[in-house]
Order: C-alpha cells, then structure tokens, then sequence
C-alpha cells in the first residue's frame, strides 16, 4: 500500500508540472511599439490601423476613439513638424495604414509629401483644411526685407499662404473633433455610440476652455497685452482671445532661419511697443530669442509655449485641452494677469 500512494503522488505531480510548463510557454498578448510611435499595435489585432502625423491629432483621435483602433503617432510631442523627415518606419504606417489623418496647409510638409505619394488607397485626410477652410494667411519671414513686419494678416498679400496652426483656438479644436470623429465612424461604423459619447465630451471640454481662455487673458493690462514668440504660430490664438501678435524672430514656419537684421528689427519692436516678456517654444532653439530678449532689456519666460504641438508626457501640455491651458497659465502670468486655475464643469 505505500508503495501505490507513491505512485498515485507521482502521477499528480507529474501532471501538475505539464500543466505549469504548458502556461509558461503561451504566448500573451503584448502592446508592440515601432518607431513610428505606434500606441496600440498588438499583432493580432483586428482593430482599425489608423496614422496621425502631429501629437495634436493624435490625442484628439486616441482620445475619441479610445481602445478600437491601432494608432500610429508619427511626430513625437516635443518634435517641430515643420522640419521633421520621415523614417522607413513612417512610411511603412502610412502603407499599411486603413485611415490618415494629418494637419494640411502644409504644416508637415515632409509627410504631407509622402502621404500623397502613397498608394495606399486608404481615405487620407488634411483635419487642419477640413476643420478650417478658411484659414488666416500669413507670410514667410523675408531674410532679405529689413523694415518688414515678420507676418501680415492682409487677406491679399503678397506670397501669403495659409497658417496651419489652427488648434491655438479652441473652437477650432472643436472643429477637428467633428472631422476625425466622422472619419472614424466611416471607416468603423459599429463603434458610432462611443466616438459620438468620446467626442461630445471632448467637444464639451474644448467649449469650457475656450470661455475660460477669454476669462483669463481679460485679466492681463491692456497696455501688457502684447505677444512676441520665437515664430508665429499663434496668430489664432491672438485673433480668438484678443490679444495682439506684436512680433516673431520668424514666419509660420520654423523651416525659416532668423537673420541678424530681423533680430535687430524685432528688439527695436519691443522697446518701441514695450512689451514686457517675450516667449520661447518648446520644440524651437531658444537662444535667438534669448538674445532679442536681453538686447531690448526684457523677460524672458521661464515657461515655454507649446506650439507646433504637446508637451512630452507628464508635462503640463501633454493633452491638447492640457495644452491650451498651459500656454495660457504662462501668458497670463508672464504679462501680468491675475490667473485662476481651470476647473471643468
């Protein structure tokens, strides 16, 4: 009899080992990041592939359509969009791509290119022009114009072309929800009910922090009530919250290099207009404008603007609504406003 209660202990725990080692060599599912900054890009997934160029568009999108779609983020937070150059990687997300979706008006030029070439039959979508077909126009800085404001607003002007950084006003973001919402529905029609519910609610927040914006910039003097950046990309935030663009070291796009005339130019503007704290970008090198800064004997902020797109993670603009309020929180307290913190509804 004992020698049988062995065996019969034998048996059990030989069975209980097959069936730990039968576990241990099943595959999980895992999340798989590329270097085209894939966000969700489990091999089995049967999800729609979806590309978005800009950090922007990627957190509206992620945001609207949660855990039903493989997103691929190509422009890092962080990365100027302007001068970024596409990788293998890039190219290949674009190829397997079912949905596009990038800024337009020529904001990534780079991949704009590449998107177009593609031929990859998959619906491809400017948000950016669809959002805001009617955009403002500005113009490239001219290195050989000295005497010249850096921008115009004219709706005429010479070598005018569109700005594509319409996300600086809320409505617009607004706008760029409803785009990428009902791209999404098209192209994955049974998860309707969530995108509407995601986007409302985004829509809702958007509208919130757009009033909120008008509340606190009211709050700066009017006499301070000026902007100077390192390039002009918040011409739309300026025409949506009253508060006047007085100059830039460059155009609206980075891909333009400030002369030594336009720095000269642009000190002299900001001692004549006496404009009380100039900005730096985030993703743009702030020692020109640092230079401007101490030429015409004025502060420089400490907190950057965000603005060819969000924050890294665990900043204070890594969401797009984060975003708005972080430029606003270091306008408002660099041109001596009274800020009040934003609390959602």
């Amino acid at each position: 009899m004992p020698i049988q209660r062995h065996r019969i202990w034998d048996s059990t725990l030989l069975a209980l080992t097959i069936s730990i080692l039968s576990a241990c060599t099943q595959s999980t599912p895992t999340n798989q990041t590329s270097s085209a900054n894939s966000t969700n890009t489990a091999a089995t997934s049967t999800n729609l592939k979806v590309v978005a160029t800009s950090s922007v568009l990627c957190d509206l999108t992620k945001t609207i359509a949660a855990t039903t779609i493989d997103l691929t983020c190509l422009v890092k937070a962080g990365t100027d969009p302007h001068v970024y150059e596409p990788t293998p990687a890039d190219r290949k997300a674009i190829e397997d791509a079912q949905l596009v979706l990038y800024s337009g008006y020529d904001f990534e030029p780079s991949l704009i290119k590449l998107i177009k070439a593609s031929s990859n039959p998959a619906t491809k979508v400017a948000v950016g022009e669809v959002a805001v077909p009617k955009p403002l126009m500005g113009k490239h800085e001219d290195e050989h114009s000295e005497g010249k404001k850096a921008v115009e607003r004219e709706p005429h002007a010479e070598e005018e072309e569109p700005d594509p950084h319409i996300w600086h006003d809320a409505k617009n973001g607004v706008q760029m929800v409803k785009v990428i919402q009902n791209n999404l529905t098209k192209a994955a029609p049974e998860n309707t009910d969530l995108y509407t519910k995601n986007a409302q609610a985004l829509s809702a927040e958007l509208t919130q922090v757009d009033s909120w914006i008008k509340s606190q910039i009211a709050t700066i003097p009017a006499a301070s009530r000026k902007l100077v950046t390192t390039h002009d990309a918040l011409g739309y935030y300026s025409a949506a919250y009253s508060i006047p663009v007085e100059g830039a070291l460059q155009g609206i796009s980075t891909e333009e290099k400030a002369t030594a005339a336009r720095v000269r130019e642009l000190t002299e503007e900001i001692k004549a207009d006496q404009v009380p704290t100039i900005f730096a970008e985030v993703s743009a090198n702030p020692n020109l404008i640092k230079t401007v800064a101490k030429e015409a004997n004025v502060k420089l902020s400490e907190q950057e603007l965000f603005a060819d797109g969000l924050g890294a993670a665990i900043t204070e603009g890594d969401t797009y609504p984060k975003m708005l309020i972080a430029n606003t929180k270091a306008i408002v307290e660099g041109l001596g406003g009274q800020y009040t913190a934003f609390a959602p509804k």
